[in-house]
């Protein structure tokens, strides 16, 4: 009997990844929804988490390592970028490798990733990772994008998370992430104010720890890369809204140079 684990970040794709797994499971097989919780989700997170795995007809598995992002970066003493995330290191590759040892045989076990065959580039560093486990992504095996896979949500009568209705690419830690580009958090900023006040706080709180000029996002205007402070972005948004068209991407369970 073969265990199906489904990395499942909250997102559209990760559903529709743990469809096709419970698709693929012969009867009496064990299909699992497995969420690592980062303490920085968005509230309708959860109400999509058990709608999911209901439709699914898969077991939800939560667990959390007891840090969020920020408290990680704190702990290591390094702000994530695009480069490093030791926050998805931390808090969900790692920690989820350590539950797989756990739980799971790798003789006997599928991972399943919620790639599509837009980021197929990213599905290779991820089996090399993730091995011995075998690994799959079905939505690069039967190419589907977002935007049919939210047409499918739709059919199946799931309300789509709301953070894609505020015009968000990615159901992960409420919004922030520290791969994102400038469009993403001028989109937070405007969607959320509250919740950028909160990241640009602590933003500062760590540069005065760490006693260095860091900051997640970089200014390149003038030919010159800087870092450029969530506190500074907001200013330059709310007085030009000049922003760069970028708008990162989320890649947690693909691994980083740290790895």
């Amino acid at each position: 009997m073969t265990d199906h684990i489904v990395m499942f970040s909250g997102g559209a794709g990760s559903w529709a990844a743990g469809k096709k797994a419970k698709e693929r499971a012969l009867p009496g097989e064990r299909v699992v929804l497995l969420f690592s919780d980062t303490l920085m989700e968005d509230e309708d997170l959860y109400r999509f988490l058990p709608e999911a795995s209901a439709n699914i007809g898969a077991e939800l598995v939560v667990v959390t390592e007891g840090r969020d992002p920020w408290q990680v970066f704190h702990d290591v003493k390094f702000l994530g970028n695009t480069m490093a995330d030791p926050c998805s290191r931390i808090l969900k590759r790692q920690f989820l490798r350590t539950w797989l040892d756990e739980n799971c045989a790798p003789d006997n076990t599928i991972v399943y990733l919620g790639i599509d065959w837009t980021e197929e580039h990213r599905f290779s560093k991820s089996q090399r990772y993730w091995a011995p486990w075998v690994t799959c992504a079905p939505l690069c095996e039967e190419p589907m994008d977002k935007g049919q896979v939210l047409e499918w949500l739709a059919a199946e009568g799931i309300r789509q998370p709301r953070l894609y209705d505020m015009g968000f690419a990615h159901n992960n830690c409420g919004g922030f992430c520290i791969k994102a580009g400038q469009a993403q958090f001028r989109r937070l900023l405007h969607a959320m104010p509250e919740r950028y006040a909160y990241h640009e706080e602590q933003e500062q709180k760590l540069r005065a720890h760490l006693g260095k000029d860091v900051a997640i996002l970089r200014d390149r205007r003038g030919g010159v890369t800087k870092p450029f402070t969530l506190r500074d972005f907001r200013l330059q948004v709310q007085e030009t809204d000049e922003f760069d068209d970028d708008w990162g991407g989320c890649a947690c369970f693909t691994p980083g140079e740290e790895d």
